[in-house]
Order: structure tokens, then C-alpha cells, then sequence
């Protein structure tokens, strides 16, 4: 449902607390002594390199190899860019414009575009904060390996170590259809997780992963304390370093004997593919989650521009790296992948997974195999390491971000600094993911991947797309762009915003949910009472979407129709002048208090 402004404007005459142009001295005095001035970032490219460094993560590595191989190899680029095109560069760009136009982070921004909804917005930090708890147990995983490929011979190389079975070892790779495991999968489920039997069986911390734990948290920290200005530069090196050893292993690995043969795997066209309605909305689902749409991080990256920033470039830009990463790491994948095929004469599909397994696993037996070795093992870690740091530094910062914007004042007084804010946020999360370093913990790690970034996610951006581009309306979304970029969007975007997008993630979530299966890890069913946990996990921030708007009409005035029109009506001003031309000091704190005001 869409309101036009001008509905928006009559609605903003009859608040008291309407700011107008001639209140904008007034405005600014107070903001200058009651308030600090929100940050902003050193230069457009910080900001673009961190948005492609949280776009850009482990996933390009590990699922879209996989499912474009599995989904009609180079058949899938079809759906795949189909999807980017009508849906991912459209949701980016009204994300930013979103995070840009109030300056606000994702509860504030989008309780201002849709109060009704405004349960949306808490729910990306609530899901953030969640997945940020989790994520750097995979840092811990890669500091592990990385720890340990320095060395005259890799431990996974092997069957003669202590944690080998050794009845159940094969040195080589057995391929899928044996009952051995390879020794790379024995290193890791024996020494890196010491894995206990299921869930039940929690164990003891495996210590040394508590240890990376504690260092990758200690990396976070002081990447991301000083706000945008210290990762702003940390990104410089973060979101740039992995394209080199990407490069490097690209370059190195087509040399190999069979590499041919696993790209062809990787990018023959399976034609018959396209009419399976599941590769459709695989390629869509890949889009969505590669983006990060709906996490709330590229809204909050986005508060901390200046107002005229070019964001539909910067769109652009994130959009068409995301995707050249993910392709340019299947082509790294895969040619390995192939060799590892070669050297054992098993078909390349006995080897081929994905999820951690990828990087964990297969991969780790195909550096072994290398020449070189020494040299390639760490830098593939170190990689990793980049990747996933980067991707942490946004989702950690969507929880930052909201507790500035709703308690800043309170916790300043409190803590005396900010730093000190970034400090407990960091290490509520380590607490929170020691759970996932017990000899348990793959265990409490795949429940909790699978129910927040697979459920919840899907749903939460159903709700984000509904009250951004049909209540709050592309007219108003479009007003916004004009404000800041001086010209309307085109049609192209609208027709996403108003037909498309709500579509396409519409399609996506009942597909999902059709298509819904239980947890699982391997061959491990989940009991029934972890179930019930993860579906919980899932509530946490599913149920902030029904209680928002519960709170929002319980407060509002009139009869139920009445209360709901007011809950529909946004209160961001769109209808003071535009005082903010490209020539004025966009870091006044006037011009900031007039378009992050709420009427």
C-alpha cells in the first residue's frame, strides 16, 4: 500500500514537534550542546571497500562454487544475474539510500519510514547481533589451520597422528562413496573440534579454540573501536589483500594437471536446469544472503555518509564485485578441485561440497597435494581470515550503531567513552560463542546457522521490502534519491521497488518454507528438544516484527482504522526544503538535525 506524500505533508502540519527550514539555527544549537556529531567516513572509497569487504565474505568462497556447479554450472549465470539485476543492485541501493537520507541506523531509520513495522528495524540488530556471536567461531577455526600449516608437513596430510582412526583413514581423498574418511576430515573432526557424539554430549572447551577466540575478538576490537575511522582504514588492506591471494592461487592452480577439467565441471551448461523452479529461487536466495540484505549492516554503513554521497555508484560497484568474487572463487575452487580429481581418478562430484567443508576440508587436502605447500596453506588461511574479519566488522557495528542512536547520552555518561561501548558489545559476543568452541559446539553452531541465517533471515527481509517499497511507497523512496543525488531514480528501480523485489523475496519465502527441512550436521538428526531451540533462536527476532506493531497501535489514538493509518504514515521529513546543497558543510549539525528530525 503506498501514501502519497503529500498525505505525508498533511500529516506533518499536525504534529507539534515538526521541524521546520526557519527552526534550523534553533535546531543547530542544540545539536551542537546536546548531542555529538555523528561520524562520518574519511573518503567514498573507505565506504565502499568496507560495504564490498561485509559483502565479500566466506560464503563467495564456499556456497556459490557449489551451487552453481550443482544448479547447471554455467546454465546458473542466467538466474544468478537475472536475480542480481532485479533484485539485489535494487534492495542495495534502497538500503543505502535508506541508511544515507536519515543517518540513522536500520530501528531508528526504519521506525521513521514505517512505524507500524518498526519491529523490522530492531529485528536486523537482534539478527546481526546474533549471527556476530557465531561467525568468529569460524576466524577461530581459520587461525587454527592457519597455526598450523607452518611447518615442514601439514598435520592433515596423514593417518599416522594420534587423533587418526586409523581402521577408517584413507591419506588420499576416498571420494563420496566409501566409508573411509580422508585424513584432512579426520583432522578436523578429531583434532580442530575433538567432536563429541551430538549435541547432547557438550564436552569440555577444546582450549585452543578458546584462545583464537579470545585473539579474533581482540582483532575485531581494535579494528572497529575508534567507529569508521579505524575501519575505515583497516579495510583498505582487509577488503583488498584476499583478491591477491585469490589471483595467486587462481594463476597457480590452472598449472595443475586435471584443473581443466574441474572448471568445465564448474561451468558447463546443464540447459534443462533453467525450468526447475528451485534453481530459480536458489540463484535469487544466493543474491539476497550474498548482499546482506536485511542484516541491517549496509543501512548502518551507509548513516555514516555524507548526504549527497553517490550511492547508486556504490551500489553498482558492491553489486558487480560481490559477483566477480563469487565467480572468480569457483574458478579457484574448482580447478583445484579437479586436480584433487586427477591425482586420485575419482569422478570430480565425489568431491565437490559445500558449506565449511569446502574450506575446512576438501580444500585443505588439495593444498597438501600442492607444490609448495608451505607457501600456499597460509596465505589460503590468511585469506580466509580476511574475508570473514571484514564481514564481522558490519555485523558487530549494526549493534554498536543502534545502542548509540537509542542510549547515547545515557551510555556516554555511564562509560565516559565510546570506546568503552565497543569494548562490552565485543565481549558480551565472546561469551556468548563459547558455547560453540565445546567439543559440542559444531553441533550448536550448525543449529544456530541454519535457523538464524536461513529462517529468520528470509522472513525478516520479507517484512523489511513490504514496508519500504509498499507502505512507505516508491514515491517517497524516490523523493529521498531526488533529495540526495538531484535526479529521480529511474523507472528501472521503481518498477523493481513497487513489482519486483516484494515479488521475488515473497516467492523466495514460500519456497522456503515449503522447502523447509530440519537442521541437521552430516548424518546427525537433531533431537526433537534442539529443534524447538533453534525455532526459538528463530523467535528472538522474528517476534519484535508482531510486537512493534502491537506497541505502535496500542499507542496511537482513534479507532482501529485510524490508529492504523497513523501507523502507516511515515515520520521522516520529506517536505522541508533541501538545505543541504552540494556546496554547504554536510557535516553541520544543522543540516544533520534537519533530515534525521522525526515529525
Amino acid at each position: 500500500m503506498e501514501i502519497s506524500a503529500r498525505n505525508s505533508k498533511m500529516s506533518s502540519d499536525k504534529r507539534d514537534c515538526a521541524l521546520k527550514p526557519l527552526d534550523l539555527k534553533v535546531t543547530g544549537e542544540k545539536s551542537e550542546e546536546s548531542e555529538p556529531q555523528r561520524p562520518t567516513w574519511s573518503s567514498r572509497l573507505e565506504f565502499i571497500l568496507a560495504s564490498v569487504g561485509y559483502a565479500v565474505g566466506l560464503g563467495n568462497v564456499w556456497r556459490f562454487p557449489y551451487l552453481c556447479y550443482s544448479s547447471g554450472g554455467g546454465a546458473f549465470m542466467i538466474p544468478y544475474f537475472t536475480m542480481v539485476i532485479l533484485c539485489g543492485i535494487p534492495l542495495l541501493f534502497m538500503e543505502f539510500a535508506i541508511g544515507q537520507y536519515t543517518r540513522l541506523g536500520p530501528v531508528h531509520a526504519l521506525a521513521k519510514i514505517c512505524p507500524l513495522l518498526k519491529g523490522v528495524g530492531l529485528a536486523t540488530v537482534v539478527i546481526s547481533f546474533v549471527f556476530s556471536t557465531y561467525y568468529n567461531v569460524l576466524m577461530s577455526w581459520a587461525f587454527y589451520y592457519l597455526y598450523n600449516s607452518f611447518g615442514a608437513s601439514l598435520p592433515w596430510m596423514s593417518c599416522n597422528n594420534t587423533w587418526n582412526a586409523v581402521g577408517n583413514c584413507s591419506s588420499g581423498f576416498p571420494g563420496n562413496n566409501t566409508h573411509l574418511q580422508s585424513a584432512s576430515q579426520q583432522f578436523f573432526d578429531h583434532r580442530l573440534l575433538e567432536k563429541s557424539s551430538g549435541i547432547e554430549e557438550a564436552g569440555g572447551l577444546r582450549w585452543e579454540l578458546f584462545g583464537f577466540l579470545i585473539l579474533s575478538w581482540v582483532i575485531v576490537y581494535l579494528c572497529i573501536f575508534k567507529g569508521v575511522k579505524s575501519t575505515g582504514k583497516v579495510v583498505y588492506f582487509t577488503a583488498i589483500f584476499p583478491y591477491f591471494i585469490l589471483f595467486a592461487l587462481l594463476i597457480n592452480n590452472v598449472q595443475l594437471p586435471g584443473a581443466k577439467n574441474g572448471i568445465l565441471y564448474f561451468v558447463t551448461p546443464v540447459w534443462s536446469k533453467l525450468f526447475e523452479v528451485k534453481v530459480w529461487v536458489n540463484a535469487a536466495a544466493q543474491v539476497f544472503n550474498s548482499i546482506g540484505i536485511a542484516f541491517g549492516s549496509m543501512i548502518s554503513m551507509a548513516s555514516y555518509n555524507k548526504f549527497n554521497n553517490n550511492i547508486l555508484r556504490d551500489a553498482l560497484i558492491v553489486s558487480v564485485t560481490n559477483s566477480f568474487t563469487s565467480i572468480l572463487a569457483g574458478f579457484v575452487i574448482f580447478s583445484a578441485i579437479g586436480y584433487m580429481a586427477h591425482i586420485h581418478n575419482l569422478p570430480v562430484d565425489n568431491i565437490a561440497t559445500d558449506g565449511p567443508g569446502l574450506v575446512f576440508v576438501v580444500y585443505p587436502e588439495v593444498l597438501s597435494t600442492m607444490p609448495v605447500f608451505q607457501m600456499w596453506a597460509p596465505l589460503f588461511f590468511f585469506m580466509l581470515l580476511c574475508l570473514g574479519l571484514d564481514s564481522q566488522f558490519a555485523t558487530v557495528e549494526v549493534a554498536i550503531t543502534f545502542i548509540k542512536d537509542e542510549f547515547g547520552r545515557e551510555v556516554l555518561r555511564f562509560l565516559k567513552r565510546e570506546e568503552l561501548l565497543t569494548l562490552v558489545v565485543c565481549f558480551l559476543c565472546f561469551l556468548l560463542g563459547l558455547p560453540h568452541v565445546t567439543k559440542g559446539g559444531i553441533y550448536i553452531f550448525q543449529l544456530m546457522d541454519h535457523y538464524t541465517a536461513v529462517v529468520s533471515l528470509i522472513i525478516l527481509a520479507f517484512f523489511e521490502v513490504v514496508a519500504v517499497c509498499w507502505i512507505f511507497g516508491v514515491p517517497r523512496i524516490s523523493l529521498m534519491v531526488k533529495r540526495m543525488q538531484g535526479k529521480t531514480p529511474s523507472i528501472y528501480f521503481r518498477l523493481c521497488w513497487l513489482l519486483l523485489c516484494p515479488i521475488l523475496v515473497l516467492c523466495i519465502m514460500i519456497s522456503s518454507i515449503i522447502q523447509y527441512t530440519p537442521a541437521k550436521y552430516g548424518k546427525y538428526t537433531y533431537p526433537l528438544w534442539a529443534e524447538w531451540v533453534g525455532w526459538f533462536v528463530s523467535l528472538v527476532s522474528i517476534v519484535w516484527i508482531p510486537l512493534g506493531a502491537i506497541h505502535e497501535l496500542y499507542n496511537n489514538k482513534g479507532s482501529f482504522l485510524q490508529r492504523l493509518k497513523t501507523a502507516m504514515t511515515p515520520t521522516i521529513d520529506l517536505d522541508a526544503e533541501d538545505s543541504l546543497p552540494e556546496k554547504q558543510n554536510l557535516d553541520n549539525p544543522a543540516s544533520e538535525a534537519l533530515f534525521t528530525s522525526v515529525i
